[in-house]
């Protein structure tokens, strides 16, 4: 490859869980394609997302049922956490995982996997700075996919810069359990690791500048998901500003917030801080503009709903053309490319659901319009609400915080979203999910047939509360 360029009839930058899936696809279609990554096959879902992050939410969950087993009636003696075996079992999945995802892709006839880094020289034009210090450029005749991803962010914040601070990412490579993590920011990434710490045994301190966690959910939800914190032993701050950072007298982190404007500052000391106020998009080395591929204020890449950029040829999935950043939407997003240029459909973004799960505990699952978006669109609207403390299996197992949440187009029955926050809410939200997708009216749902006693039968419940 070096000193000459390769013609291939389609370059994939990424191979996230859009990239990877896309290159084989391409590949089995007659297409010869170029696939390549910078660092890890998978992307952030595998790599530093999903997959090791719910390993250890799995783990931390052990150790809240363990202090709890005398509410079952089972005697154990005290609970202490090894955080270095937790960080090497999520460590062994994810190798697993990567694993997989390489060696299907290595077999996979008419792909070559290259690694290093991409960056536009020219329309479909792309040069590799390969990792054995060698360059490479390439040509695409038909295509060029970008699924480079997001990273996290740092804000800016006074003194950041003379603190150790921690990602998402680093935090996973924890091998001992904070003392006192402090945790910038209320989305799900926050939540998750706080309340992951906190039952290894960290004390957790959740600050957010919005006057409620999960900006995105109602109210009445946002408030239900501070409560359970809280009842956990964390400290979340709401409507609270971080101004400053410092480093303390014996190594802590005096991080100083103030609350409502003009409210007086004071310092949350912490052994360890947590960013998890934000992401960013990988485009920042592409060199995208001598492709014309055009970018929004924030570095996210524009494409149109059929994942089209200003540039011919050129397409963008997953996180790096801007939210919703949820894997099983950069999935789609190569189904949609599938469809359109290898089966001659015609399909687009437009309308499909964005379901999501929140993998605190409970989880909250949610899908489609909240109930101050339906409002908002001026629509009829009825709501729905069953607490878990009425639903069976989750009294059976002691597992009844949270709630259930349905919001109906009156004039339809038909459901318009729904959340659950409770045990298993993105397993009981993926079945209201797909009553939605089969635009089924409510009334399905509450006269139907579940196998006693599961959560999903707590649907009857729910819509009966509508009579």
């Amino acid at each position: 490859m070096p000193g000459t360029e390769v013609e291939y009839d389609a370059i994939v930058i990424g191979a996230g869980q859009a990239g990877g899936p896309l290159a084989t696809g391409l590949a089995r279609a007659g297409r010869r394609t170029a696939l390549i990554e910078r660092e890890h096959v998978g992307g952030t879902c595998i790599n530093t997302g999903c997959t090791p992050t719910k390993t250890m939410v799995a783990s931390a969950h052990v150790a809240h049922l363990a202090r709890r087993a005398a509410d079952y009636g089972v005697r154990t003696g005290p609970v202490s956490v090894d955080m270095a075996k937790v960080r090497q079992r999520k460590r062994d999945i994810v190798e697993q995982f990567r694993g997989g995802g390489e060696r299907r892709i290595e077999k996979s006839d008419g792909v070559d996997l290259l690694r290093g880094e991409a960056r536009f020289v020219g329309p479909r034009e792309i040069e590799v700075a390969l990792h054995g210090g060698e360059t490479g450029r390439l040509r695409a005749t038909r295509w060029v996919f970008v699924n480079t991803g997001e990273r996290p962010s740092s804000p800016d914040l006074p003194g950041l810069d003379g603190v150790p601070t921690l990602d998402s990412t680093s935090i996973m490579e924890l091998d001992a359990v904070p003392e006192h993590l402090l945790v910038l920011g209320g989305g799900y990434i926050g939540l998750e690791f706080g309340q992951m710490f906190r039952r290894f045994g960290s004390r957790v301190t959740i600050v957010q500048r919005g006057p409620r966690l999960l900006a995105r959910e109602d109210a009445d939800v946002a408030d239900a998901v501070a409560d359970i914190l809280r009842e956990d032993g964390i400290d979340v701050l709401l409507g609270t500003k971080a101004t400053r950072v410092s480093g303390g007298p014996n190594g802590e982190i005096d991080l100083v917030v103030q609350g409502s404007e003009g409210a007086a500052e004071r310092v949350v000391r912490g052994s360890h801080l947590l960013l998890a106020a934000g992401r960013t998009p990988n485009t920042d080395r592409l060199n995208l503009t001598s492709a014309g591929v055009e970018m929004n204020e924030r570095g996210y890449i524009v494409a149109n709903e059929r994942l089209e950029t200003s540039a011919a040829g050129v397409y963008a999935l997953g996180d790096v053309k801007g939210p919703p950043a949820f894997t099983h939407i950069s999935y789609d997003d190569w189904r949609i490319i599938r469809a359109n240029l290898l089966e001659g459909g015609s399909v687009t973004t437009a309308e499909r659901p964005v379901p999501y799960t929140v993998f605190m505990d409970p989880q909250l699952g949610r899908v489609g319009l909240t109930e101050w978006e339906a409002r908002k669109q001026g629509k009829n609207v009825r709501v729905a609400t069953l607490p878990m403390t009425s639903v069976a299996r989750a009294l059976e197992v002691d597992e009844t915080r949270g709630f259930m949440k349905a919001v109906l187009d009156a004039d339809t029955d038909q459901i318009l979203g729904f959340a659950a926050l409770g045990i298993e809410g993105g397993e009981v939200m993926s079945v209201v999910q797909i009553a939605m997708m089969g635009r089924l009216p409510y009334q399905v749902l509450k006269e139907g047939v579940f196998a006693h006693p599961t959560l999903s039968e707590s649907l009857n419940n729910l819509f009966m509360t509508l009579d």
